[in-house]
């Protein structure tokens, strides 16, 4: 179910990208080719790490990404090493929980920054039109310029109505930019997605009575143990999740939507793929 205000334009070869599965470890769920300016050839062993490495630097070049953003996105780079740089069968249980809870939200919305933007864009969209669901941009390391960019990047990808330079809410218990947020988007949202880490907003969101999912790499992070269902996986691969989940899950009942939710535990997935990191590693060396 498209919604109608959020329109996609991508390339032929964008969308057979985005559709295809994501087998390990060869598959980072969708690159996006057109914003690289750096020539990786594909034959290099580390080609899908080096794109998304490649668009960070440049999304920080282009004043996208904050430069705190190359460290985020060093940290969560390791902890995809130990995963398998593969989408683990813990964090596909854990999409299906997130998928389950989206489809059940009357407004959710989905929360960006400068990092989640240049790596996955195209995803973000995909999976908001698929909700009717509403994107708002929200930083730490904040600028009306740099939230205007990165409005304009989510617009000339095909989004419309992209939230965050309209900040005219505060999440209580927050005394830093990411406290400020729109009040026709997460303020009022019941569901809120959050891409990457943030723990201190996580925990205050909490609060305001919101059901919380984060994407982040980091089971050990505040955000997943905070939030109440963590999806450990890189985002490329982890919004295309989510998105197939939703689709597949749609002709459920609210009921059975309820029981999947009612299920699903944030302590004992966190320790499942803790356990399978541990157990790859002996494996492995």
């Amino acid at each position: 179910m498209n919604h109608p205000h959020l329109k996609i334009r991508v390339s032929s070869s964008e969308a057979q990208q985005s559709a295809s599965p994501s087998p390990p470890p060869s598959n980072d769920g969708g690159s996006r080719k057109g914003f690289l300016r750096m020539d990786i050839p594909e034959s290099h062993p580390r080609y899908l790490s080096l794109t998304l490495r490649e668009r960070i630097t440049q999304g920080m070049k282009d004043g996208l990404v904050a430069p705190a953003g190359l460290a985020a996105h060093g940290r969560g780079e390791a902890f995809d090493y130990l995963l398998g740089e593969y989408t683990i069968p813990e964090a596909r249980e854990q999409a299906r929980a997130a998928a389950a809870a989206l489809l059940l939200s009357k407004s959710p919305v989905i929360s960006v920054n400068g990092n989640s933007t240049v790596l996955a864009s195209v995803e973000t969209i995909e999976l908001a039109a698929e909700l009717g669901a509403k994107i708002e941009v929200n930083l730490f390391h904040s600028s009306e310029e740099r939230v205007a960019k990165l409005v304009s990047f989510f617009e000339d990808k095909g989004a419309s109505d992209v939230l965050g330079t309209n900040r005219n809410s505060l999440i209580p218990g927050i005394d830093h930019n990411r406290g400020g947020c729109c009040s026709k988007g997460i303020y009022s949202a019941d569901t809120v997605l959050v891409l990457l880490e943030d723990g201190d907003r996580t925990r205050a969101l909490k609060e305001m009575g919101k059901l919380v999912i984060a994407v982040d790499l980091n089971p050990l992070s505040r955000t997943a143990r905070t939030c109440d269902i963590p999806v450990i996986d890189n985002i490329t691969r982890a919004l295309p999740e989510i998105t197939r989940k939703v689709k597949e899950m749609r002709p459920l009942s609210r009921e059975e939507l309820k029981s999947i939710i009612d299920d699903f535990s944030n302590d004992l997935s966190l320790r499942k793929v803790i356990h399978t990191i541990a157990e790859r590693l002996k494996k492995e060396y």
